[in-house]
């Protein structure tokens, strides 16, 4: 081990001389606390270091110890359910030993060494196994059984394999390899976070991410292994947004990282989620869930490797062929973080202050995202979606991150902060949002939802542009200017905005919508807007049509339960058409 002294403490950045035995990256204690830290540079023999603790008290001359080893998160049974900080020690048992403040040094493991989990092997002595490839399964929690691997860079025949109870240090598989040494084979593996987890192949994602959210998915729609950002200014809704994902995206694993944010925001994570029945077994939304939280009043240098802790576990559950969804709330204070610690460092400062470094650190994040072919012979493919927020100060996201995170990600779901002050949920803009996924996702939709969806995606959007231009015109000469048939197509816009794309996410019914609803929703409103424009044309009385009883019942079925919305919707189909020829009829009478 390479031991140093202090020579300059600048908040979080301690500078460390005697290390020129260390590497970049490697973990340091400092002090004789022995707080973590980071080397993030290396001048001659001088190291400038992240420290991942509060630093008052340190002062020069206090020792600064390398364990020869980079920043690496242990991955294994135990972290479902789990709530760590930023470098992946457990917070409750931090509470436990510390109390509600966070004493410094605390050095505790991620994984319980005592917690004993039963591990039921895939495979036979005699077989040969290869990285990747799945020796046995634990049951960590009810809805989630975790595959236990072969670590990255062992290849070779089973040369015993153990049943039973087992702690996650212990040998449950032993390998011979090809040279003849045995490697041992735990349940836990460590990865360097800093580093992507290898896989085969990269494919294309060809699968929507389904939310439940109607603004979604049926006009923003993110793929599986997708990326996606959330910009938006404050109190526009980007947390709320991001819970509702994390709660109904289908997706089998889920990893909230909740970086910088308020702490109250947590709470509410906390709070809810085991409390949120997962919509797929009934059991609580934990079982499924891993929480970081590294809040706006904790170490800042800590906040920069929690990104890098949660899409390294993220990556272990790829692996084993679930799809993940990854939510990184914000990655504004993530990116002031690296501002931080660039100006301690003394580099040249980019644009607003940032790094020169920054669109290359968010892409190296973003691009750890996607859908891909594991590794092991069985060939079974996982995905990570991440889906990032963004919290671009006043809301103008022409500032530096919000503009590298749009050149790397492919949806863009624009908060707008006038929505939300007129209290329309989710906020998403539909006039400044787009994805780049829809003709890739298009066959899917058709296939699987109605051949019509995309047909009906297409034509809701036209409406919306359309509406924007006559709303232009409205405000300069009024809408009695507009003709019968534009002031009807502001009408159709109105159901679409307040009765489709505005959604409750407290309604016990109106928080999701399947598929299958939002195309029938979605097909009832433009079925009226197609039939009401036919009868004005055909001398239907414009005031009746707007004024039917079967516009405000077709509002409400939002709140139809998912089993009676076949049902529902052909009566109401049935019901508008005898409504609009009654309408026509009465048109034609009045004429003669």
């Amino acid at each position: 081990m390479n031991e140093g002294r202090i020579v300059k403490v600048s908040g979080p950045l301690v500078v460390a001389e005697g290390m020129q035995d260390a590497d970049m990256f490697d973990v340091v204690r400092v002090g004789d606390q022995g707080l973590i830290g980071e080397i993030i540079e290396m001048r001659g023999d001088r190291a400038s270091i992240q420290v991942y603790e509060e630093t008052a008290g340190l002062g020069p001359g206090a020792k600064v110890v390398s364990t020869g080893v980079p920043l690496s998160v242990e991955l294994g049974p135990g972290m479902l359910e789990n709530i760590y900080d930023g470098i992946q020690r457990p917070l409750t048992e931090m509470l436990e030993i510390s109390g509600p403040n966070i004493k410094r040094g605390i050095d505790l493991k991620a994984l319980s060494r005592t917690k004993r989990w039963k591990f039921v092997p895939t495979v036979e002595a005699g077989q040969r196994v290869q990285a990747g490839d799945v020796i046995g399964t634990v049951k960590e929690t009810v809805i989630v059984e975790i595959k236990i691997m072969v670590p990255y860079g062992i290849e070779g025949v089973v040369k015993e394999i153990e049943s039973g109870d087992f702690t996650v240090e212990d040998v449950v598989c032993v390998v011979e390899k090809d040279d003849g040494t045995l490697a041992d084979i735990t349940m836990m593996q460590k990865w360097p976070v800093r580093r992507g987890r290898p896989y085969k192949e990269k494919l294309v994602p060809e699968m929507p991410l389904l939310t439940g959210q109607r603004v979604i998915d049926t006009l923003f729609p993110i793929a599986k292994g997708g990326v996606a950002a959330v910009p938006g200014p404050f109190g526009s809704g980007k947390t709320v947004v991001q819970h509702q994902l994390a709660k109904w995206a289908d997706a089998d694993i889920v990893v909230y990282i909740g970086c910088g944010e308020r702490g109250n925001e947590m709470t509410d994570v906390l709070m809810e989620f085991p409390e949120l029945k997962d919509p797929k077994s009934g059991e609580p939304l934990m079982k499924r869930t891993v929480l970081i939280a590294n809040t706006s009043d904790m170490p800042v240098a800590a906040r920069e490797a929690s990104i890098y802790t949660g899409i390294t576990i993220a990556e272990f559950y790829r692996d084993m062929g679930y799809s993940v969804a990854l939510m990184a709330d914000s990655t504004s204070r993530w990116a002031e973080a690296l501002r931080e610690m660039s100006g301690r460092l003394e580099e040249m400062p980019g644009e607003e202050g940032y790094p020169a470094y920054l669109a290359s650190r968010l892409a190296q994040f973003y691009e750890r995202a996607g859908r891909v072919v594991c590794l092991g012979f069985d060939g079974r493919e996982g995905a990570l979606s991440a889906i990032g927020a963004v919290s671009p100060p006043g809301g103008d996201i022409s500032e530096p991150v919000s503009q590298a995170t749009l050149r790397i990600v492919k949806v863009f779901w624009g908060l707008d902060a006038n929505l939300a002050y007129a209290r329309h949920f989710p906020a998403i803009n539909w006039l400044t949002s787009y994805s780049l996924y829809i003709d890739r996702l298009s066959k899917w939709f058709a296939d699987n939802v109605n051949k019509e969806f995309p047909e009906l995606r297409s034509e809701t959007m036209k409406l919306l542009q359309e509406e924007a231009e006559l709303q232009e015109i409205v405000q300069l000469v009024g809408v009695d200017a507009l003709s019968f048939q534009d002031q009807f197509k502001l009408e159709a816009c109105k159901s679409i905005r307040e009765d489709y794309l505005h959604q409750n996410a407290f309604h016990e019914i109106d928080t999701y919508a399947s598929t299958n609803k939002q195309y029938k929703m979605l097909k009832l409103i433009l079925e009226y807007y197609r039939q009401g424009s036919e009868a004005i044309d055909k001398g239907a009385d414009y005031n009746k049509v707007v004024s039917m009883p079967i516009r405000e019942t077709i509002g409400r079925f939002k709140y139809v339960e998912e089993s009676e919305v076949d049902k529902q919707f052909e009566v109401l189909m049935e019901e508008l058409r005898k409504g609009i020829q009654e309408l026509i009829s009465q048109g034609g009478e009045q004429d003669d």
